[in-house]
C-alpha cells in the first residue's frame, strides 16, 4: 500500500511505547517527534462506530473510529480509541437517545414530554423504554450542543450526527400542533385528514429536524474556532430512497444549506433487503436496491462537493439470522458501493462487537445453535477492510455496464406521501417502477437530485436520458421544472411517465398558489417545454426530445412486462438523441488495480460475461488465485489483479506496513483484530525458504508457496508483528 499505511503503523507502535512506563527519555523525545510527523494529516477512509472501549477483538485495521454517545462516558471512551492510533470520532443519535434530562425537563426547568412523536392513538413512538422519538421544539438544538460540546472538548475531529427521522404516521403531540401553528399561521390539520394535510406535515417535519441540525451545525463551526480546530460536521442518514420507502421523513439534501460536510449514507442488509414490485414479482433484490440507494446518496452531494461515507454492515440489526445470510448480503451492499467509484471513504462495520463477538442466529439469548464468525469471513472481511483503503484511484472505467448517462429525477418530496388513506404506492413503485428496469438489465441508471439540478448551473449536463414522473413525488420548486426544461433544449432526452392520478397533485404548494392555478406542476413542466400537456407521444424541443406516456410507473412495476415497456420507451428516446442503447448481464468495474462486478439474475441480456487475467478473490477466506473469471448471475466479486498490482503483500486479513522487498527477502508488519486469522498472500520471485512472524519461524502447514504466490497463515495480533520471508 502506499505510505500512510506505513506512518499509521509507525504511529500505532509509538504510541504503544508511550503508555508504557520505563521508556528512556531521549527514546521519548524521539517517539513525540516521530508520533506528531506521522500523525500531522491521518489518513481517513475507513471507520467503524461503536459506543464501547478499544478492545483487541475491536482493533479492526481502519483509520477512525466513532466513538457512539455524548454522555459522561464519553471522553474517557473516546481517549481509548484515540491512544490505540484511531482518529477520532463522536457519533449520536439525533432524533432519539438517552435524553430523558431534556425529556423531563431537568435540563432547562421545562417539561418536554410533548415533544416526543406521537401517533393518531395517542402512544408514542419509541425505541425502547422512556426513550422517544423526538418532535424537536426550538431547544433541542441547544440541548444536544450540550453533549457535542462534551464530545469536541474531548477531541473528536468530527462529530456525526445519526438518523434526523420523523414517522410519517406521527404528527399528533402537542408541541407538532404548536409547530404547525407558527410555520403555517392556521390551526393544525389532521395529517391523515387529506393529501394536503399530510403533506404540509410532511414539510413541516423536514423543517424541524432541518432546524435542529442546522442549530447544531452552528455551534459547532462557531465553537471549533474558539478551540482553534476545525471540527467537521457529518449526518449519517439512511437513504432518500429508503426514508420514503419505511415511511420517515428527514431533512436530507436540504442540509447542505445549513452547515452539513457531508453524509454517511447508512445502507445495508436492513434498508437494501426490502422488497420491492418488479415485473409483478414482489422480493428483496438486495444488490439492485443497495445500488440504487447509494447511487441516490453519492449524487446528494455532487452538486456541493461535500463528502460521503458509505456504510456496509457485516451482520444486521435482527440478529435471528445464520451467518451465510449475512455474508450474502454484506457481499452485495458492499460490491454495490464499491461501483460507485466516486466515493472512496466507507464505514466498514457499525458495532464491530456485534460482528467479531457475537453469535449467531439467536432468539434472545444465544444457545446451542448460536455460532461464532466464521473464520473465512472474518479473514474476507479484513481482506475488503484493508483493499477498501486503497480505492482512491483515479483511474477507473466501466468494463462492462449498459448504456450510460441514464437517470431517474428524484426528490426529498418522496418522503412527503407515504402516510393516510390516500398515500402513495406503499411498494415505492413510483420510483422502482422506472429504476429497476434499468438496473435490472445492466444499465448503471442513477436516482438524479432535482434539489441539485436546481441549484447547480448544469448539474444535469452530464446525463444523456432522463426518466421522470411527478407520482408519488413533486418538483420543491419551479426552479427544478426550469432546469429539467433548459436541459432538454440544450439535446437531452426526457421521458416522462405519469398518468396524472396522484392525489397529492391537489396539495397547496407553488404550482396552485401566489397566481399560478396548474392543476398539476406537470402541466408546468410541459409549458416550459412548449409541449401541449395531454399530447402523448415523442415532440421535439429545442436540441432535445420529450417523450411522454399517461402511463402509472407504480402500475407498471406491478406489470410481469413492466420492465420492457419501460426499456421500450429509453430505445424509443435513445435513437432519437442518437445515444447507443446498451444492456448487460453484468455490471462489471475496474478501480485501478482492483475488478469489482456484479452478475444480475434479471436481465434479459444472458450472455455471460468472462473476464481474462490473473486475480485473487477478496471474497472469498481462502484468497484463491484465478486465471480468468465468468461473472456468473447473481454472484459479486472484488478482485485484485495480480497482473496490475505492484506490492509484494496482495491481499491479506489485516493491515500492513513497513513492506521491503529485496534480493533475499520479503519483509512487512501486520495487526489486526486479535482472535482472528491473519491470511496474507504476498508474491516471491523466489522459492521459498523459511517464513518468520515476529520471533517465531512458522511450520510448512501454515504457509504454502504456488508458483510466485505464497499464503501465510498465523494468528492476528492487536499490536504489530513482523514477517520475515527468506528466499
Amino acid at each position: 500500500m502506499k505510505n500512510d499505511h506505513l506512518m499509521g503503523g509507525i504511529r500505532r507502535v509509538i504510541l504503544s511505547k508511550v503508555a508504557r512506563p520505563g521508556l528512556p527519555i531521549f527514546g521519548l523525545i524521539v517517539a513525540a517527534i516521530a508520533a506528531r510527523c506521522a500523525s500531522a494529516e491521518p489518513p481517513e477512509r475507513t471507520s467503524f462506530q461503536t459506543n464501547k472501549p478499544w478492545h483487541a477483538w475491536a482493533n479492526l485495521p481502519a483509520d477512525v473510529a466513532m466513538a457512539y454517545g455524548i454522555d459522561k462516558s464519553l471522553p474517557e471512551r473516546l481517549a481509548t480509541w484515540r491512544n490505540a492510533g484511531y482518529v477520532p470520532y463522536v457519533m449520536t443519535g439525533v432524533a432519539w437517545g438517552n435524553y430523558q434530562d431534556y425529556y423531563y425537563g431537568r435540563f432547562d426547568g421545562v417539561n418536554h414530554e410533548d415533544q416526543a412523536q406521537t401517533q393518531k392513538n395517542g402512544e408514542k413512538i419509541g425505541h425502547g423504554g422512556d426513550v422517544y422519538y423526538m418532535s424537536p421544539g426550538p431547544d433541542y438544538g441547544k440541548y444536544l450542543c450540550v453533549g457535542v460540546k462534551r464530545a469536541i472538548d474531548a477531541g473528536a475531529k468530527a462529530v456525526v450526527l445519526e438518523e434526523p427521522e420523523y414517522w410519517v404516521r406521527a404528527g399528533w403531540s402537542g408541541n407538532f400542533k404548536k409547530e404547525w401553528k407558527q410555520f403555517y399561521g392556521d390551526d393544525w390539520l389532521p395529517p391523515d385528514s387529506s393529501p394536503d394535510a399530510q403533506y404540509r406535515a410532511s414539510k413541516l417535519k423536514y423543517y424541524l429536524y432541518r432546524r435542529t441540525l442546522a442549530d447544531v451545525f452552528a455551534f459547532v463551526k462557531s465553537y471549533s474556532k474558539q478551540v482553534g480546530r476545525d471540527v467537521k460536521c457529518y449526518v449519517a442518514t439512511h437513504s432518500m430512497i429508503n426514508y420514503s420507502h419505511w415511511g420517515i421523513v428527514s431533512p436530507e439534501s436540504s442540509l447542505i444549506d445549513v452547515g452539513c460536510d457531508g453524509y454517511i449514507a447508512q445502507v445495508w442488509t436492513g434498508t437494501a433487503q426490502t422488497p420491492e414490485f418488479y415485473d409483478g414479482v414482489n422480493k428483496s433484490r438486495t444488490f439492485e436496491t443497495a445500488f440504487l440507494e447509494y447511487g441516490q446518496m453519492q449524487n446528494l452531494v455532487k452538486a456541493s462537493g461535500r463528502t460521503m461515507w458509505y456504510l456496509n454492515d457485516p451482520v444486521a440489526d435482527d440478529p435471528s439470522s445464520p451467518w451465510v445470510y449475512y455474508r450474502h448480503n454484506w457481499e452485495c451492499t458492499l460490491v454495490a458501493s464499491l461501483l460507485q467509484p466516486e466515493v472512496w471513504r466507507y464505514e466498514v462495520a457499525p458495532w464491530p462487537e456485534r460482528v467479531f463477538h457475537g453469535k449467531y442466529p439467536r432468539h434472545g439469548k444465544p444457545d446451542d445453535r448460536s455460532q461464532p464468525i466464521p473464520e473465512n469471513y472474518a479473514v474476507e472481511l479484513q481482506a475488503t477492510m484493508r483493499a477498501q483503503e486503497d480505492l482512491k484511484q483515479p483511474d477507473w472505467k466501466w468494463e462492462n455496464a449498459g448504456t450510460q448517462g441514464v437517470g431517474v429525477l428524484v426528490a426529498d418530496t418522496m418522503m412527503f406521501q407515504r402516510f393516510g388513506p390516500q398515500m402513495s404506492d406503499g411498494d415505492l413503485g413510483s420510483f422502482f417502477g422506472l429504476s429497476m428496469p434499468l438496473v435490472a438489465a445492466g444499465v448503471p441508471a442513477e436516482a438524479v437530485q432535482m434539489e441539485s439540478a436546481a441549484a447547480k448551473k448544469d448539474f444535469l449536463s452530464p446525463y444523456k436520458l432522463l426518466l421522470l414522473t411527478y407520482e408519488g413525488q413533486k418538483p420543491p420548486k419551479p426552479e427544478v421544472d426550469e432546469a429539467i426544461a433548459d436541459w432538454v433544449k440544450a439535446g437531452g432526452g426526457l421521458v416522462v411517465v405519469d398518468d396524472d392520478r396522484d392525489p397529492y397533485n391537489a396539495a397547496k404548494d407553488w404550482w396552485n398558489e401566489n397566481g399560478r392555478h396548474y392543476a398539476m406542476p406537470r402541466q408546468h413542466l410541459f409549458e416550459l417545454l412548449g409541449v401541449p400537456a395531454d399530447s402523448e407521444g415523442m415532440h421535439s424541443v429545442g436540441k432535445g426530445f420529450v417523450l411522454y406516456e399517461k402511463k402509472s410507473p407504480a402500475d407498471l412495476s406491478h406489470d410481469e412486462n413492466g420492465g420492457e415497456i419501460v426499456r421500450h420507451m429509453c430505445r424509443d428516446m435513445a435513437k432519437q438523441i442518437g445515444l447507443n442503447w446498451e444492456e448487460s448481464p453484468a455490471f462489471v468495474m475496474r478501480r485501478g488495480p482492483y475488478v469489482v462486478a456484479a452478475g444480475l439474475q434479471e436481465s434479459p441480456a444472458k450472455k455471460m460475461v468472462h473476464l481474462d487475467g490473473h486475480f485473487v478473490s477478496l471474497l472469498n477466506g481462502n484468497l484463491p488465485v484465478m486465471d480468468g473469471v465468468d461473472v456468473e448471475p447473481g454472484r459479486r466479486y472484488f478482485m485484485v489483479d495480480l497482473d496490475k498490482y505492484k506490492g509484494a503483500v496482495v491481499a491479506a486479513s489485516a493491515r500492513i506496513s513497513d513492506e521491503k522487498t529485496d534480493d533475499s527477502s520479503v519483509s512487512f508488519s501486520f495487526w489486526g483484530i486479535e482472535e482472528t486469522p491473519a491470511r496474507m498472500l504476498v508474491r516471491c520471485e523466489k522459492s521459498v525458504k523459511s517464513v518468520k512472524v515476529g520471533t517465531e519461524e512458522l511450520p510448512t502447514n501454515s504457509w504454502r508457496q504456488d508458483g510466485k504466490w505464497v499464503w501465510v497463515n498465523c494468528a492476528n495480533s492487536a499490536k504489530p508483528v513482523k514477517v520475515e520471508i527468506q528466499y
